[in-house]
């Protein structure tokens, strides 16, 4: 299967997938004349690639969740541990999200939006980039 095919298939670039092949992620075997020879097993590893990316776990989270895939006798806490490690990051960030949101939101009901020159948003600006 070529390279094309693989990538509607998994729902993946074909960009990325030759990044994945490039950082060890995927091997696909390699036909005499050098194409990849993609089998149905490099679909899934590229489609499961693709969802975890998705759910913004990286590549070093891709690559340990791939060892505890292909491994049989995994423990479920293992890959529970990675997950809510990466929890608790989407959560730190949800609330720096949030506190930049209440910053903005405040920041632009004090200023007029007229056509003076005074603008809180700016003077704010300029206090931040001072420290």
């Amino acid at each position: 299967m070529n390279i094309g095919e693989v990538s509607k298939r998994a729902g993946v670039p074909r960009k990325t997938i030759r990044y994945y092949e490039e950082i060890g992620l995927v091997t696909p075997p390699r036909d005499p004349n050098g194409y990849r020879s993609f089998r149905d097993a490099d679909i899934h590893k590229l489609a499961f690639l693709g969802r975890a990316r998705a759910l913004g776990f990286t590549i070093e989270d891709c690559r340990n969740l791939m060892v505890l895939w292909d491994d049989q006798d995994r423990a479920s806490a293992d890959v529970r541990t990675i997950a809510q490690q990466h929890l608790l990051k989407i959560e730190s960030k949800i609330t720096d999200l949030e506190a930049i949101r209440d910053t903005l939101t405040h920041l632009v009901h004090e200023c007029a939006g007229d056509n003076r020159p005074d603008c809180p948003i700016l003077d704010k600006l300029e206090k931040f980039s001072r420290i």
